[in-house]
């Protein structure tokens, strides 16, 4: 199959909707195990951007399937069609949020309610990013190796990456709900790091 790349100079860069993004979501859910929901495909997303291998130019087909989890799983072309034109305007919409206004940019998080607290959980988002990661994994090395970003990226990689190297302690600390909230809340500021040190 044949998938448009993205390109920056594209003029379709119009926000998805409330409204879409429910849709968006709800087309991901009916997919068989393996597509990302909305939350995981903003953070896919994130660090595609972000990624020291540039996504411009980069063949759709790289990049794109994986929203879904790879193959051909829907019930029509229409309906693929439609995903991958949701997606390529949820990345240049990202893409211009974070190079023009970058402090209102909000990423997609789960959101949990206990009592009168709001709770943000961003294992999701963050699974998606680090599944980004994976992507260009020799790429994003010199990133984990440097002392800014590698702070940058320790929240993201203790919440989306592989927690086989934890300790007992650690994995308990990421069962706390509270504990996870601030560790979530440190997220966005690590991404806008990250992007200002883009190509340093």
């Amino acid at each position: 199959m044949n998938f448009p790349a993205y390109t920056p100079e594209s003029a379709d860069d119009l926000p998805l909707s409330e409204a879409e993004l429910q849709e968006l979501d709800a087309i991901l859910a009916a997919l068989p195990d393996g597509a990302m929901n909305i939350e995981a495909m903003d953070g896919y997303l994130c660090a595609l951007l972000l990624s020291p291998q540039a996504l411009a130019g980069r063949a759709g087909a790289d990049w794109i399937p994986a929203v879904w989890g790879g193959g051909d799983p829907f019930p029509s072309g229409k309906q693929r069609k439609r995903v991958v034109l949701l997606v390529l305007r949820h990345v240049h919409s990202l893409a211009v949020q974070l190079t023009q206004r970058a402090q209102e940019w909000e990423p997609i998080f789960s959101v949990a309610q206990e009592e009168a607290l709001q709770l943000v959980d961003a294992e999701d988002w963050c699974i998606g990013f680090m599944l980004g990661v994976d992507l260009d994994g020799d790429a994003w090395v010199p990133l984990f190796e440097r002392t800014k970003t590698a702070a940058a990226l320790a929240p993201i990689a203790l919440l989306g990456g592989d927690d086989s190297g934890l300790d007992a302690e650690q994995r308990a600390q990421l069962e706390d709900l509270h504990y996870r909230d601030a560790l979530s809340r440190e997220v966005p500021e690590s991404v806008l790091t990250l992007w200002a040190l883009r190509g340093q």
